[in-house]
């Protein structure tokens, strides 16, 4: 019985050829934008879960109840505090990204090598951080690989590259030069996976660092993430309470021993927590660590869609067949008057539908693996199908069935419903032309896709915003040349140099930039001899030199700018208009500001510079004079770049003759914050096509439907005076009308959903209506044309011949 079940449905899929193919060409697409799409998800919610402690592993997070004061920086001492106090801790292990002390811009050679390389993904570490994560060791000892002074564990490609072929635990690497300080390889452990939040190829021991004498005991600086591993069973939610007696044990008292009521008021706002390690990838937003992350809400967004998509596509498969009901009616018929009985009627059309859902997945299978490689581009990962996985073939076989039935059911359901006498009568045609479920699944069609294209446009345009806004310094025309504290006494010498290449305008040394990526220092500053409640404002100090502001141009509101000519700037600063707005300066010139550790007089403000994402407000921000030294910032005054690298290179080769050059340009690092937003605005845009092709697919075999079975109708009109345009207008007005629907129910959907949206920038457009009638035109123009095909071509047919059907 099944066998024939399948005889016939393939007889009517090879019978209806155009149909079967709308079909089976619009559930591929949803198949294989949801295969897509569930291996990106599948991809964001495995990060970290391959470490074999993963549930048991958390970090602490200290929150300073101010505006953006929350991360996951601690005093170096707070591990061990965590270990000795609370027996629910196994192991507490720190690390120290080091792009915050210079050796994030590093240069790596051989001891035995003159030649040296570039490499970025360097951070100090405790041994007790490899103990907690449990990192595959391919050579040396797992227990004590950082456990001594000057050692090193690197990755098994960084050992590839810098040994090939060999063993280097024992051998030496020089870091930026410093050949009294080589550091001895101790262990190579596997390549970080891509699926884990932590990623370095150099671990350097932190066992006999110390930032300045003194530090690693020292309480009321926070510099260190802090890992550690649970005891299996500790409640969590108890762990959390016991953090404040930690708190008020070490961090409390330490303040209080400094007899400073501004320290004192500083530390009494502190609050502890802890993140499980599989939420930091997805679940940090707020949270400030220097690590890059993806965002769960985003996950479910593009979940979401997939879901749509699939379900427009299922939506046309029921439209579909429900529209064909009048030619399948006398089949019904037939069989029930020869004694077939409803359930078996269901199960033929069942059968029909499981066999249209699996050469749908067999055909969305082949377009997932054809598309990955664009998938890839949009997303900007290395996603895979994963063919081997065992997983795999069951996963695809009930998904046949569970999309062959819930997409066939309803189908099934209205066919078998069929009384032979009605059929005989005639009755099913006409009820079935104006089905109203056929309209409204249309219009659901409609209303994702245009909510899609809605998207995609805002989107695009707060890109565009975000890219073209005027944040307070000139972008363009700088080149970052990286890696400079390499040359040590010699980067000033290095500066003047560069000063007399022609095209050069201007230059300045820091390692602050106003683009993520870039060393912050965050601290508490409050007006000097203000001690009332609120004083204390959370912002940025860095570290320039007498060049920084006209290099970077910016504007002095009020004030000056620091000069060579002044001995006194050197304890001077230059605050931003926001720090002088929340530190209540309403004539700050002159004014005495102070971290606690350190006073400054104000001698300048200049105009606040959107120095983060522009999903965050301008925060507080001071400028100090320092002596960084990593990044060379260069200010050109000539558009032929190809002809002014060369002289710089030229000058850097003076200086550092073995290694190599590095540079960007400081538009290029500020687009770059915004690589998410840019994807995101790609692949909604794919999406957005994608449902509209599915869309209109089903809207085009609805208007063939149509068209032939009004046919003679269209015959007689034609005999009578119509024209083509009168034909035209009398078959697509109704399916114009649905859309048009459509429209009026996704804008305000749209609206509020990029509404949220926007609200993570704190800089955004404003939504404007004629995105609502840019969206709709264009969803009323593609519906126009794909059912005008179809309306053109009935109109066109000669009325004889029209008149000869049915």
């Amino acid at each position: 019985m099944l066998n024939n079940y399948f005889k016939v449905a393939w007889r009517n899929l090879s019978k209806q050829k155009l149909y079967s193919s709308i079909k089976i060409g619009g559930f591929a697409l949803g198949i294989a934008a949801c295969l897509l799409i569930a291996l990106d998800i599948r991809h964001e919610l495995s990060y970290d879960l391959h470490y074999p402690q993963a549930a048991r592993i958390y970090r602490a997070v200290i929150d300073w109840n101010m505006p953006n004061a929350r991360n996951a920086y601690f005093p170096a001492p707070f591990a061990s505090a965590l270990k000795n106090d609370l027996p629910e801790v196994e192991k507490a292990g720190r690390f120290l990204y080091s792009e915050l002390f210079g050796a994030g811009n590093s240069q790596v050679r051989r001891s035995d090598q003159a030649q040296n390389a570039y490499e970025d993904g360097i951070i100090f570490a405790d041994q007790e951080l490899l103990d907690i994560l449990q990192v595959p060791f391919i050579y040396g000892d797992p227990a004590h690989a950082l456990s001594q002074p000057n050692t090193i564990v690197i990755t098994k490609r960084k050992a590839d590259k810098y040994f090939p072929h060999e063993n280097p635990v024992g051998k030496t690497l020089i870091i930026n030069d410093n050949k009294d300080k080589p550091y001895e390889i101790g262990g190579v452990i596997a390549d970080f996976p891509v699926t884990s939040h932590l990623q370095c190829d150099f671990l350097l021991t932190l066992k006999g660092v110390e930032l300045w004498p003194g530090e690693q005991t020292y309480w009321l600086a926070n510099n260190y993430q802090t890992y550690f591993l649970l005891r299996p069973g500790t409640d969590v939610a108890k762990l959390r309470t016991k953090l404040s007696a930690i708190r008020e044990k070490y961090l409390l008292t330490s303040a209080q021993q400094t007899n400073n009521a501004k320290i004192i008021e500083m530390f009494e706002k502190v609050s502890f927590d802890v993140q499980a390690l599989k939420d930091i990838h997805l679940k940090s937003e707020g949270i400030n660590d220097g690590l890059s992350h993806g965002d769960i809400r985003l996950v479910w967004l593009f979940g979401a869609i997939a879901g749509f998509i699939l379900i427009i596509a299922c939506i046309n498969f029921i439209n579909l067949s429900t529209a064909r009901s009048a030619g399948r009616a006398k089949e019904v018929g037939l069989r029930k008057t020869v004694g077939a009985d409803r359930g078996s009627l269901i199960r033929q059309f069942l059968s029909e539908s499981l066999l249209f859902s699996f050469l749908s997945f067999a055909l969305g299978l082949l377009l997932a693996w054809l598309l990955l490689p664009y998938f890839n581009a949009l997303s900007g990962k290395s996603l895979s199908l994963p063919w081997n996985a065992w997983w795999l073939a069951p996963l695809l076989i009930v998904a046949v069935i569970a999309v062959g039935l819930l997409a066939g059911l309803y189908p099934s359901l209205h066919l078998s419903s069929f009384q032979p006498i009605h059929v005989l009568k005639g009755n099913i045609s006409q009820g079935n032309r104006r089905s109203r479920l056929r309209s409204v699944l249309v219009v659901f069609q409609f209303t994702t896709s245009i909510a899609l294209i809605i998207g995609t446009f805002i989107i695009y345009r707060q890109m565009r915003y975000i890219l073209d806004k005027k944040v307070g310094f000139e972008k363009e025309q700088v080149l970052l040349i990286q890696g400079t504290n390499t040359m040590g006494d010699r980067v000033p010498a290095f500066k003047k140099a560069l000063l007399q290449v022609p095209g050069v305008k201007n230059a300045t040394v820091s390692d602050y930039l106003p683009v993520a990526g870039t060393k912050r220092d965050d601290n508490l500053f409050s007006e000097e001899g203000k001690t009332a409640e609120r004083s204390l404002v959370s912002g940025q100090i860095w570290e320039v030199d007498h060049d920084y502001i006209k290099t970077m141009g910016m504007h002095i509101v009020t004030g000056r700018d620091f000069s060579m000519n002044m001995p006194t700037d050197s304890q001077s600063v230059i605050i931003n208009q926001t720090m002088a707005r929340q530190l209540g300066l309403k004539d700050p010139i002159g004014k005495r500001i102070t971290n606690t550790n350190s006073f400054w007089t104000v001698i300048g403000v200049v105009e606040d510079f959107n120095f983060e994402s522009l999903r965050e407000n301008i925060r507080p921000l001071c400028l100090v004079i320092g002596r960084g030294s990593s990044i060379v910032s260069v200010k050109v005054s000539t558009a032929d770049m190809r002809g002014l690298i060369p002289s710089i290179t030229a000058v850097w080769k003076d200086f550092s003759p073995h290694q190599p050059i590095r540079y960007t340009f400081l538009d290029q690092r500020f687009a770059r914050m915004y690589t998410d937003v840019q994807r995101t605005g790609r692949i909604f845009s794919s999406f957005a096509v994608l449902a509209i092709i599915v869309a209109c697919l089903g809207l085009l075999g609805l208007s063939a439907f149509i068209a032939e079975k009004r046919t003679k109708e269209i015959g007689v009109r034609k005999v009578l005076g119509a024209s083509v345009s009168n034909v035209v207008v009398l078959l697509s007005k109704d399916f114009l009308k649905l859309v048009v629907i459509a429209m009026v129910i996704a804008s305000p959907l749209a609206w509020y959903a990029m509404q949220l949206w926007l609200e993570n920038f704190a800089y955004h457009i404003n939504v404007e209506w004629w995105v609502f009638i840019l969206a709709g035109s264009i969803a009323v123009t593609i519906a126009l044309l794909t059912v005008s095909f179809q309306s053109v071509k009935a109109a066109l047919m000669n009325p004889v011949q029209s008149l000869r059907t049915e």
